[in-house]
């Protein structure tokens, strides 16, 4: 049989369903003969219009990376996906790719194939990379986005690491300068920047007193190690925060939701307190009252953990250190919610939406690669 020419195979899957599987598609090699020059490459989650994740999300066949200087092809074994993966598909957030793009950011894996001039991490590594287009089967990403992981992690909770955690040693350690003996009030804090949060303000000595959304995320806290939890769907958080902290409030409010929860949680800030945002998953942007901030001469901070990576690309080192360092102490252990397979990827992202989960999403493009050591 001559050899066909120019043949793209490309197996589709448009938010779970209807699942071409690449068992199908060698049958359709096999029956179409030898493609000189050409394999079936790799599978990889693609948006190429913006709205929800079950309709737009779609998994297609690319072929495989080939790492350029400086950089380098790690196979995939888990990937990390929380709110801001949602958002960017949905097209709401604050630094939207170009279409089409791969959704997924935190990414853990073996580096398979490095570009030249790559002289930090080697083929056979086991790291995790804060970089875009982690929902495939393989990533090409700068070299110097990857730290190597301690031996003992596994996969799943090594790609839980880098955003969750590094956003919050940042925003504790850097913004708000969090003291031992001081309070810290943690909104969503069954999520996964907010049960990071948790953790870290034990770490630092502090009173945490965490609220959650239901018993079960509020049993999720408490289990997380803070001192206090509310149900903040059937508490007065004002009353609630003024009575566990003797009318004093939070010297450091750690909030990530936004709309209503903010216009409560800026209520319990205590005098000289800092007020960090982090985000606005309730979808709505509050406005604040300077007055509130100035009677009560507590500061509003920001806290954009990208943006400084931007300006100072080498903080990320130290922050990474830091964040090791706090998991060999066991301090820090990911809150991961469950581990889901590769063609779930776009339920998983519609569940984080939906409030269905607690910590991190893990999707694993392989079963088992997120559990490996």
């Amino acid at each position: 049989m001559p050899e066909p020419v120019g043949i793209t195979l490309t197996p589709r899957q448009k938010g779970g369903r209807g699942y071409t599987s690449r068992l199908a598609l060698l049958a359709v090699g096999l029956a179409l003969g030898p493609l000189t020059g050409h394999h079936l490459g790799m599978q990889a989650w693609q948006v190429t219009e913006l709205g929800e994740p079950t309709d737009v999300m779609e998994l297609v066949e690319l072929p495989d990376p080939t790492p350029s200087a400086g950089r380098v092809v790690i196979d995939v074994a888990a990937v990390g996906v929380s709110f801001p993966e949602l958002l960017t598909v949905r097209g709401g957030y604050q630094a939207q790719p170009a279409l089409p793009f791969t959704p997924g950011n935190e990414i853990a894996g073996v580096v398979s194939a490095v570009g030249s001039g790559v002289t930090n991490v080697l083929v056979g590594d086991r790291v995790a990379s804060m970089s875009p287009g982690g929902l495939a089967e393989k990533v090409d990403v700068a070299a110097k986005s990857c730290f190597r992981l301690p031996e003992a992690m596994t996969m799943a909770k090594g790609c839980c690491l880098i955003l969750n955690y590094g956003t919050t040693v940042y925003a504790l350690e850097n913004r708000a300068q969090l003291q031992p003996g001081e309070t810290l009030l943690v909104t969503a804090a069954a999520g996964g920047v907010g049960s990071a949060a948790v953790q870290i303000g034990r770490a630092m000595g502090a009173n945490v007193i965490g609220l959650a959304g239901g018993p079960e995320k509020t049993k999720t806290v408490y289990g997380l190690g803070a001192d206090v939890a509310f149900d903040y769907r059937e508490t007065d958080v004002v009353e609630a925060v003024r009575s566990a902290t003797d009318g004093l409030g939070a010297n450091v409010v750690y909030e990530a939701v936004g709309g209503d929860i903010f216009h409560q949680v800026r209520r319990c800030v205590a005098w000289n307190g800092r007020l960090l945002i982090i985000g606005f998953t309730s979808g709505t942007i509050a406005q604040a009252p300077t007055n509130h901030a100035l009677l009560k001469n507590y500061s509003i901070v920001g806290v954009h953990w990208g943006a400084w990576l931007a300006r100072s690309p080498s903080n990320l080192g130290s922050n990474w250190d830091r964040i090791v360092k706090l998991a060999a102490t066991g301090h820090i252990d990911p809150l991961i919610s469950a581990v889901r397979p590769f063609d779930e990827a776009a339920q998983a992202l519609a569940d984080i939406g939906n409030r269905k989960t607690v910590g991190k999403v893990v999707i694993e493009p392989h079963p088992g690669s997120a559990e490996r050591q």
